[in-house]
């Protein structure tokens, strides 16, 4: 069966890699490393929460992952307010897709617990 949240955290993940490596070729090292590193935390939080011990960790888990995607869309606002460097809207439109769904899971989750 087809898992949504999986599949577009993938999806967004590897855009994040491959506008970073756009950052570091443009010497954008500090940005970079941060997006990297909270660009595709949010994946692997998601799917750490595929194989959660329990509902709470299961939450647990997805909050995680909204914080990470939170940070993420703080460092493409930077990056996209800066002259200085390129922006990707197709990336920021895939984090915000991302996000409708994280919260609809979590909020979800909530009201069922």
């Amino acid at each position: 069966m087809k898992n949504v949240v999986v599949e577009k955290s993938i999806e967004v993940a590897l855009l994040i890699i491959e506008y970073c490596e756009k950052l570091e070729g443009n010497k954008k090292f500090v940005i970079a490393k941060q997006l990297l590193k909270s660009g595709t935390s949010i994946g692997a939080n998601i799917h750490e929460a595929q194989n959660a011990e329990s509902k709470a960790d299961f939450i647990h888990k997805i909050k995680i992952a909204a914080k990470e995607l939170e940070e993420t869309k703080y460092w493409l606002v930077l990056c996209e307010k800066s002259r200085n460097y390129p922006t990707n809207t197709v990336l920021t439109q895939k984090v915000k897709e991302l996000g409708l769904i994280l919260y609809k899971i979590l909020s979800t989750s909530i009201k069922k617990k």
